[in-house]
């Protein structure tokens, strides 16, 4: 389950990079939710590539 968080502040305990996710912190390298879910797509894990944050939610443009 993911919970959002309407007030965008950064969570210093998570960082992240991916400016794609409408859970990134819109003024710094930090997800703004309180916990995420991490998990993988592989049986046996063995690079960082097998590795998922289920948390991701693709931001909207805002174009339409």
């Amino acid at each position: 389950m993911v919970i959002k968080m309407e007030n965008k502040t950064s969570n210093p305990s998570i960082e992240c990079s991916v400016k794609q996710c409408a859970n990134h912190s819109p003024s710094e390298d930090y997800c703004t939710l309180g916990k995420v879910r991490i998990a993988t797509h592989e049986p046996d894990p063995k690079v960082c590539e097998c590795v998922d944050c289920e948390s991701f939610v693709k931001k909207e443009c805002g174009c339409h």
